[in-house]
């Protein structure tokens, strides 16, 4: 037995006062002769030994009833081992996508929402935290409305990033016993190769769907075609083989065509929808599928291509460039250094000076002033002699590259760096017995620059950084055959299409993106991006020649975005939830190696508080006390 305020026993030395009173209460009988005194000598001797019997019967209740008191009011309890120690308790509930599974009639989510309600103690503080949101101290009564309004998200933590909030949340005192509860249906992307351990007791509380085969339009594209007709590729992932479902396409809410995809067995079908080419579509594609519902739908934009803007300065042959940036996807043009016109650089977005023998002073602070303002620059050096000098005063302040002398010997392009954006998506694979161009005399630089394409000596033949690309050897024929190999082309149709990020078909929410947008701003003028009544200012730098978004930030919810000048639409985006929630791939419990596991909250809560009982006997004293109380008064009346 246990006291809750054991210094209240030292008052049980009380007990010793009526002990010494009832000890020295002595009386003193003085004796009286009478004449008849003989015959009451036996009711006397009777009476004293009755009185001093009622004497000790009235010391033990006065002293039972005055310990009784003490005891009361130090009281006593009975408790477990552990009930005591002060507890602290978080609770991980997982909202992410997977969690919209139903499970009974209810999504897991919403599950959890209720049984959390229904069975958290009313006066117990703890701490909740959600993939976005984190309620720190506080009570069911606080956050009960925050609770039944928990959103859906994609922002899904890992269990790394779990357990280090988690660990945030809990106090340093090492006296208290803490309790991490994780809701969680434990999808396969939480875990990463080295799951870190908490020193809590870890709680999981493992909810499962009644069924985990979702059917999700993954992603679309156009394949390339000459027709009037743009083929959109639709690609549905979770069908099974045989299995058939309908999708339906929607242009700013109206139904325009609808088509159905069968499954082949594969974890991706594809199906294609003819679309009018040069018809601007602000897309929803939509499928019908009770397992999960934020994939169901899929947002796209088809608006008018805006053409780079490309200007060659040529001393040497330019038909090559004019066969790659052909009239259909850029705006090309060709001049001659004497009849160049400086004032129509700043409106292009990539310029090339292919083959100047010198570079005028003018024109070099020309290019700067367009480089500094976004534009892309490419470098090609001629064949013959060239102001190595003039080419230098061009690279400072926008490259660490410097050309220093001729190397008049053959030498071969071996090297690719298959990594560097120029390249993305156009081998499968890295090519080994590529056959290689070579370059019959080039010029050693130095360069801290990230080398593109590179000699059989180490030596960089294009060099790029920041929106300039240097080569370092002549593609005029005489020079070297780069323009008859397959890398000319998309080397140079790459370099020109990201002068001007166009808008792909759709961006992904939660991954960053870049989008130019080829209008000028007024000044102090913002772009804003509009969907219904809610607005988005993303990051944006303005140039001379475009407008710049980047959406390291993108907006909160998916859809088609309006961008906006003032009260002028520039063009649509469209944004999509990541489908990394589509694919229900679960592990199991044993993976996060909890002290305990079950697939109800309510048991947690009842264990937690049974751990936690304590019995109160101070009540039971008080009763003793009274009936104490009672045995004096009928000794007092019957004795």
């Amino acid at each position: 037995m246990q006291f809750k305020h054991p210094e209240l026993l030292w008052a049980l030395f009380l007990l010793l006062i009526p002990i010494i009173i009832h000890l020295f209460q002595l009386r003193r009988f003085k004796k009286t002769p009478f004449t008849n005194v003989a015959m009451l000598q036996k009711v006397v001797a009777e009476s004293r030994k009755s009185n001093t019997l009622k004497r000790w019967l009235l010391l033990l209740c006065r002293l039972s009833l005055l310990a009784v008191l003490v005891l009361a009011f130090a009281q006593p309890f009975h408790a477990k081992p552990g009930a005591l120690t002060t507890k602290e308790t978080v609770i991980y509930l997982d909202n992410s996508f997977s969690m919209s599974a139903q499970a009974n009639g209810l999504t897991l989510i919403e599950k959890a929402v209720q049984d959390l309600i229904q069975v958290i103690p009313k006066d117990l503080e703890f701490s909740l935290f959600t993939n976005s949101q984190t309620f720190s101290e506080v009570t069911l009564d606080e956050i009960q409305n925050d609770l039944l309004s928990v959103p859906s998200t994609a922002a899904q933590l890992t269990l790394a990033q779990i357990m280090l909030k988690a660990n945030a949340l809990f106090s340093d005192a090492n006296t208290s016993e803490k309790h991490l509860v994780f809701i969680s249906d434990l999808q396969q992307r939480l875990f990463t190769e080295n799951n870190p351990v908490t020193t809590a007791n870890l709680h999981l509380i493992h909810l499962l769907p009644e069924n985990n085969s979702n059917i999700a339009i993954d992603s679309v594209y156009i394949a390339p075609n000459s027709d009037d007709q743009i083929p959109l590729n639709v690609v549905v992932s979770g069908l099974k083989s045989d299995q058939t479902v309908p999708i339906s396409l929607f242009n700013k809410g109206r139904l325009i065509a609808k088509t159905a995809v069968k499954g082949t067995g594969q974890p991706q079908s594809n199906s294609v929808l003819s679309l009018q080419r040069n018809e601007p579509i602000q897309g929803r594609l939509v499928i019908e599928d009770p397992v999960l519902d934020f994939d169901n739908h899929f947002y796209f934009c088809i608006d008018q291509r805006a053409k780079p803007k490309i200007l060659a300065i040529s001393e040497t042959d330019f038909d090559f460039l004019t066969r790659i940036f052909n009239d259909e996807e850029f705006e090309f043009q060709n001049y001659q250094i004497n009849t160049l016109q400086y004032s129509e650089l700043e409106s292009q977005n990539t310029i090339i000076l292919n083959g100047l023998p010198t570079i005028p002073t003018g024109l070099s602070n020309t290019l700067r002033s367009f480089w500094n303002a976004g534009g892309s620059l490419v470098v090609i050096p001629p064949n013959e002699s060239f102001d190595l000098n003039s080419y230098n005063s061009l690279f400072q302040g926008m490259t660490s590259l410097q050309f220093n002398e001729i190397i008049p010997f053959e030498q071969r392009i071996t090297a690719i760096t298959f990594q560097h954006p120029l390249y993305t998506g156009v081998f499968q694979s890295e090519v080994q017995n590529f056959d290689y161009p070579k370059a019959n005399s080039s010029v050693k630089v130095t360069s801290n620059s990230s080398q593109i394409l590179s000699f059989s000596s180490g030596a960089p033949f294009l060099t790029g950084q920041d929106n300039i690309f240097v080569f370092t050897a002549s593609l005029a024929k005489e020079n070297s055959d780069f323009i008859n190999s397959p890398l000319v082309v998309p080397t140079f149709y790459n370099i020109g299409d990201n002068s001007l990020k166009n808008s792909e078909l759709y961006l992904t929410l939660g991954t960053e993106g870049k989008v130019d947008i080829p209008n000028s701003l007024k000044k102090d003028n913002i772009l804003k991006l509009t969907k219904s009544d809610y607005e988005f200012i993303p990051l944006q730098q303005s140039f001379s020649n475009k407008i710049s978004l980047n959406f390291e930030e993108p907006p909160n919810s998916e859809g088609v975005y309006a961008v906006m000048d003032g009260n002028d639409t520039l063009r649509n985006l469209s944004f999509n939830f990541p489908r990394n929630e589509s694919t229900l791939l679960y592990n199991t419990p044993e993976t996060l190696n909890p002290k305990t596991v079950n697939s109800d909250i309510s048991v947690f809560f009842a264990d937690l508080q049974e751990d936690s009982t304590i019995t109160p006997y101070w009540k039971w004293f008080v009763i003793l006390a009274l009936l104490f109380a009672m045995l004096e008064l009928l000794i007092q009346k019957l004795l």
